[in-house]
């Protein structure tokens, strides 16, 4: 016995959930191949000191970067303790990718370490964190109503002061009328 209404069919699979696994098997496949020629070239001692000097160097940046996200972290908590004024951010590019480089370092592979240590390189780290920065502000303002973009757009609402202001609208025009709604002052809510 059919109802007349059509059977429901399964939602489009996005290009990011095709491709990305594909992407990653071609990555790691390079990565083996690369480190197999590495081998038959230098030896297979070189390839292990390569990938433990790689495992090394990875984890000293990692641990520079964290060092210097926590000063960052505390030197604005004081600053916003004292009441002082947020002053610019001295190193553009934040941490973000400097950690980045160190992981990708830290991970087994030539290829993730030429990547890693360019990201090392500041210049290079400022553009692409500016790059990124106004590509997520772009997709985060066509985020429909709703959805995470939505949700970090209303998280970055804030007062001339820098604080969040946090809260709901709401429009005289939307309640019903009741006596004492003339606009005046409000007693306070009570819990």
């Amino acid at each position: 016995m059919t109802t007349g209404t059509q059977p429901p069919t399964a939602p489009r699979r996005s290009r990011a959930r095709t491709f990305v696994p594909l992407g990653i098997a071609v990555w790691v496949v390079l990565e083996i191949w690369l480190l197999i020629l590495v081998a038959d070239v230098a030896g297979g001692l070189a390839v292990l000191f390569l990938l433990v000097g790689g495992l090394v160097l990875g984890a000293a940046v990692v641990k520079r970067a964290g060092r210097r996200a926590f000063r960052n972290l505390t030197e604005t908590v004081q600053r916003q303790q004292s009441g002082a004024q947020p002053e610019q951010e001295r190193e553009s590019g934040g941490n973000g990718f400097l950690m980045l480089s160190g992981l990708l370092i830290m991970l087994p592979g030539l290829i993730t370490d030429v990547v890693g240590l360019l990201l090392l390189v500041p210049p290079l780290r400022t553009a692409l964190s500016g790059y990124t920065e106004r590509t997520l502000e772009r997709r985060m303002s066509r985020a429909a109503p709703g959805t995470v973009g939505d949700a970090f757009q209303q998280a970055r609402m804030h007062r001339p002061d820098g604080k969040v202001v946090q809260g709901e609208v709401i429009k005289n025009d939307d309640r019903p009328e009741s006596p004492g709604n003339d606009g005046g002052p409000r007693p306070p809510l009570t819990p």
